[in-house]
């Protein structure tokens, strides 16, 4: 494995970084692929042999249960200081802009909800998961802040985002004195590269770290076409994302599978491997031993200028999908995917 520093933190995290999404309680939540504690378990353990110091979760998982499930076994199985965690926060509930909760008080309510599901004192970085139209920015960052200096995460990131919400950001941020975001987790890989347009080149200039999650487009990249899994038939939310541009990603995963075989490598190792080229860490999912190893091998896959070049030629500009489709203040109150139990955000 090999390590990186984090944007302009001192955290120094391993160029793949384990998403905790696919553990969790699959009856409690948005997905029903989950996996139980004990195979979560399984994972991070095989993750942390090989490498993998870098693990991220959220509190909208499976209802909390994938921030538990992650707590514990990296209680078990490594020392805190030995590896860097990241959780991410929902927006304020209808319920609590209703009864006056402020955004300073709804994130110290979220990070201590965390904090007790991961059975830690705090977190390396905790994200803000989405853009809440309902909350000042202010609030927001002045809540983050509070929790820093609280000692309860060490820095603050955020994810799905526009580069200028994340410019805007950091120079209120800086203007009062407060923690700024380190890193971004968008949506990015080598199907979906929208992020090229403005956040990637602004990230580029300001030093933060490109943490993007989606690496594989929920297994599209790491399967031939016609190839299927558990996840690609019970995912809805990932076809949501995809399969408007089926027709037009094949292209470019034909030419991923062409390229394994040419390599002799997975398709995983491919796909990795170019998105390494342009990010600090991506957010790789992984729900069997062999998703572990293949995004470790691609640590250590180089490609040439002309395999990059053949990869991205296919590429056409896609529509925003998934959270970034919502983002946006006239539906950001009944768009929100995520929920808490059977409430929705």
């Amino acid at each position: 494995m090999k390590y990186t520093r984090l944007g302009t933190s001192d955290l120094t995290v391993s160029r793949i970084c384990m998403g905790c999404m696919g553990f969790g309680d699959a009856g409690q939540g948005q997905h029903a692929w989950t996996l139980d504690e004990a195979h979560s378990r399984e994972i991070i353990r095989h993750g942390l042999e090989m490498g993998i110091n870098f693990y991220d979760t959220a509190i909208a998982y499976q209802s909390g249960t994938s921030e538990q499930y992650v707590g514990r076994a990296l209680r078990d199985f490594a020392s805190r200081d030995k590896v860097v965690v990241a959780t991410k926060f929902l927006p304020r509930t209808q319920d609590e802009i209703e009864n006056g909760v402020t955004g300073q008080q709804h994130i110290e309510r979220m990070i201590n909800r965390s904090l007790q599901n991961l059975g830690m004192d705090y977190v390396d970085l905790y994200i803000y998961h989405m853009w809440d139209w309902q909350t000042p920015v202010e609030d927001i960052l002045d809540g983050l802040n509070r929790v820093v200096q609280a000692g309860k995460a060490r820095y603050i990131g955020i994810s799905n985002c526009f580069a200028w919400q994340l410019a805007r950001a950091n120079a209120i941020a800086d203007r009062e004195g407060w923690a700024r975001f380190i890193s971004v987790q968008g949506h990015y890989n080598l199907i979906f590269r929208e992020e090229e347009r403005e956040m990637v080149p602004y990230c580029q200039e300001e030093g933060i770290a490109l943490t993007p999650y989606s690496a594989l487009a929920a297994g599209r990249l790491s399967r031939k076409p016609g190839e299927t899994s558990e996840r690609l038939e019970k995912d809805a939310y990932a076809r949501f994302k995809y399969d408007a541009t089926a027709q037009q990603d094949s292209l470019i995963i034909d030419r991923v599978a062409e390229l394994a075989d040419r390599r002799g490598v997975t398709m995983t190792e491919i796909a990795l491997a170019w998105l390494l080229t342009k990010v600090a860490s991506p957010v790789v999912g992984a729900t069997k031993r062999h998703h572990v190893d293949g995004a470790a091998k691609a640590v250590d896959l180089e490609l040439t200028e002309e395999e990059i070049a053949y990869l991205e030629a296919p590429y056409v500009p896609h529509p925003l999908a998934g959270v970034m489709a919502q983002n946006r203040p006239a539906n950001a109150k009944e768009k929100h995917v995520w929920s808490v139990g059977n409430q929705k955000i």
